[in-house]
């Protein structure tokens, strides 16, 4: 079983409303999708979801390294060998994980479908019973945060994330004592700040502000690569932190072992090239005693399916936040969330039908890649 060709697209999902968080705010998100052939006709999906605040990607710069670099890497090779695909990738470009993350996720599916199983089935198998999804609120007024967190309540979601950072620590406290007053005592509430309190001195002091308000982690409240940052704040407060932008590669994980530098971590596929190192981060953090989670991007159906299998397949993961999409006006596959829970179809590979016509429409441009 060997690829024999490629096709990427490079779309734009339209979004329901803005999404905003501390670095910037997107009407749309853009996103690579890679379509992988077989010689025996098999089909896998691949995406990329690349972010220059966080993995120094840029679209059309992905869309071209996958064309020119990395896509021809694996054309002959078999999917099953992901180690060697890995390495191959690694070896033609540096860095670049969204990119790199398109084949690795479009080779699990292959895989599936070859094999006849879901993508957990190759990874570990079900670990989970079910998996859940938070109600993410991007960053608004905080009455308009408090009303929306009470409809999602209202709703049956089970938890709320809310991203901060954006303006000024005091408006990050109201908006956050006023989502907590809006849904009670009982709701678990996570905050993303994205980097936005930049500082461990202004971190600390608003952190200890919010000590009051039970809340189940702060995550990245400082800048990205200051690990040893990091590791003051979490010295310095009782809330659980949270690393996000701040553990990309095995290497930062291992760092913030060291340092002891955080209760959990937030792995992204994006971020760490896709499932088969998002696994291997995911074990390591296991045997450090760091509770792990698998973050968003903001992917479709096809990146949220693939972060949801690797979810499912290690127990260590115990949370996840892939509600892309839920956010979307236009979607390319049928990912089925089931408020409050995402629900796994098990058919092989990532489980989701593609709608050919629906990313024909949405692609901006694409490409052929032949052997």
């Amino acid at each position: 079983m060997k690829i024999i060709k490629a096709d990427i697209y490079s779309v734009n999902f339209p979004l329901k409303e803005p999404f905003i968080i501390s670095y910037a705010s997107y009407p749309s998100m853009a996103a690579i999708i890679v379509r992988c052939e077989t010689d025996d006709g098999i089909v896998g999906y691949g995406e990329a979801v690349p972010d220059e605040h966080v993995t120094g990607e840029q679209v059309d710069a992905a869309f071209e390294i996958l064309k020119n670099v990395l896509v021809p890497q694996i054309i002959n090779e078999s999917p099953f060998d992901i180690e060697h695909i890995h390495y191959k990738m690694d070896a033609a470009i540096s860095c670049n994980p969204a990119a790199k993350a398109a084949i690795d996720i479009a080779c699990y599916d292959l895989m599936g479908k070859a094999t006849g199983q879901p993508v957990y089935n190759l990874i570990g198998g079900r670990a989970h019973d079910n998996l859940q999804y938070p109600k993410v609120l991007s960053i608004e007024a905080p009455e308009i945060m408090a009303e929306k967190a009470k409809k999602a309540v209202a709703q049956g979601f089970s938890s709320l994330k809310l991203k901060v950072g954006l303006d000024d620590a005091a408006l990050d406290i109201a908006r956050i004592y006023a989502v907590r007053e809006a849904v009670g005592e009982e709701m678990p509430i996570r905050i993303d700040v994205n980097q936005g309190w930049k500082t461990v001195g202004l971190a600390v002091q608003t952190i200890n502000h919010l000590e009051g308000v039970n809340l189940t982690w702060i995550e990245q409240p400082i800048r990205m690569g200051d690990i040893r940052g990091l590791a003051e704040v979490r010295r310095k407060v009782s809330t659980p932190i949270m690393a996000d932008e701040s553990v990309q590669t095995m290497e930062d994980l291992l760092e913030i072992i060291r340092l002891d530098a955080a209760d959990y971590i937030n792995i992204k596929l994006m971020k760490a090239g896709g499932i088969f190192p998002a696994v291997q981060m995911a074990k390591a953090a296991e045997a450090a005693g760091i509770i792990a989670q698998i973050g968003s991007m903001v992917e479709s159906s096809i990146g949220s399916a693939a972060g949801y299998h690797a979810v499912m397949s290690r127990k260590n993961i115990q949370t996840a936040e892939l509600t892309g999409p839920l956010l979307f006006s236009e979607e390319i596959g049928n990912l089925h969330f089931e408020l409050p829970y995402v629900k796994l179809s098990g058919k092989p590979g990532l489980g989701i039908d593609v709608n050919t016509d629906q990313l024909e429409k949405l692609a901006t441009k694409s490409a052929k890649v032949k052997g």
